[in-house]
């Protein structure tokens, strides 16, 4: 490719709204996969019952399930005909093709990363250093935020480095599920796609641009929240 199809490639319509639409989509999943993977994996890594043991199988699962099969389970679940359809529809709510389906497929394949990630970070920390915590007056959250965390933290990043990746990566399970609807729904896997089929030197720019921006995100996100990860470590 040359410099000039490239430049005329991102100047192309469709690449801004699908740029924007999937960093847009995969930083809102992070933050939610976040935000319910951190107490999910510290309770995945500290029960011993085989209730954990079944709920790990069950977050596991999208690892194992090809895109597609995702996709079709989401639609017969939060469908308008699915199990759950009718009760989002009774409260005004419809999933299937929107943003927030995006939103929802990016979710379901990427939290497997992080809550493993989370849970075998969380594994290394030994009960005695929360116990001395709570000896010198920390309650057990408070031991748990302000021991248990850091000390995970380098796992912690890496998993949110691997699920936003994969979040930022998702095509098939958000195609079926969210459609590709361009500026509501069509992702930059799913723009790439759908440039394929009428231009493929497009598609190889569309392809490019997102490989860089990936990278170069990732390298940021690894490198910042490594420096923030070795300062905060120090005694």
């Amino acid at each position: 490719m040359s410099p000039a199809e490239l430049l005329a490639g991102v100047r192309d319509a469709r690449f801004a709204p699908a740029l924007m639409l999937s960093l847009r989509t995969s930083l809102l999943s992070l933050a939610l996969v976040v935000v319910g993977g951190l107490p999910l994996g510290w309770w995945l890594a500290r029960s011993r019952s085989r209730g954990a043991r079944l709920v790990e199988v069950l977050v596991d699962l999208p690892l194992v399930l090809p895109p597609a099969v995702v996709g079709v389970g989401l639609l017969m679940a939060y469908g308008r005909r699915g199990l759950l359809g009718g009760v989002l529809e009774s409260v005004g709510v419809s999933l299937p093709f929107t943003s927030a389906a995006v939103v929802v497929a990016q979710v379901v394949v990427a939290a497997p990363f992080f809550v493993q990630a989370a849970a075998t970070a969380f594994r290394s920390v030994r009960e005695e250093q929360l116990l001395v915590a709570q000896t010198l007056g920390a309650s057990r959250t408070e031991a748990i935020w302000k021991v248990a965390v850091p000390a995970a933290l380098p796992g912690l990043v890496a998993g949110a480095s691997l699920a936003w990746a994969r979040a930022l990566g998702e095509f098939g399970a958000t195609l079926i599920f969210a459609g590709s609807l361009q500026g509501v729904t069509q992702t930059m896997p799913i723009a790439i796609y759908a440039a394929l089929e009428r231009d493929v030197g497009l598609a190889v720019t569309f392809a490019l641009a997102l490989a860089a921006i990936a990278t170069v995100l990732l390298l940021t996100l690894r490198l910042g929240l490594g420096g923030v990860v070795r300062v905060g470590g120090r005694p």
